[in-house]
């Protein structure tokens, strides 16, 4: 019922940037809280960055002062600014959300993207 559609990721060389986008579509009624997770080859996975829906964002320790969460309610967007980018950020980066369907406003359940590849490396 809810689909979280990805974009933005790519090959960097290390210190550049990029920037993820995720767009959840469906029956929503509402999106609460949205956030970035990656998961390297060989390692778990791991939240980068959460924002709730009213805008307040944490991070994980490894990304703060270098990547941006934000979003946009009107478009059930969120996005992730990633700079200074370092060959350890390379992963498979999900965009999850909790949602509110038109048909259960009293839950949120949790989405997941399909995932999207982030590389760097010179």
């Amino acid at each position: 019922q809810v689909q979280l559609v990805e974009s933005g990721g790519g090959l960097v060389q290390p210190g550049g940037s990029l920037r993820l986008s995720c767009a959840a579509a469906g029956s929503i009624f509402r999106v609460d809280a949205m956030g970035w997770h990656r998961q390297a080859p060989g390692k778990q996975r791991e939240l980068v960055a959460s924002i709730a829906s009213g805008g307040s964002p944490s991070y994980a320790d490894s990304v703060k002062g270098r990547f941006t969460i934000s979003r946009d309610n009107a478009k059930n967007t969120v996005y992730l600014q990633m700079n200074s980018l370092k060959p350890e950020d390379t992963a498979v980066y999900y965009c999850t959300a909790a949602v509110r369907l038109l048909g259960t406003l009293w839950k949120a359940d949790d989405y997941w993207g399909q995932g999207t590849q982030v590389t760097v490396s010179s």
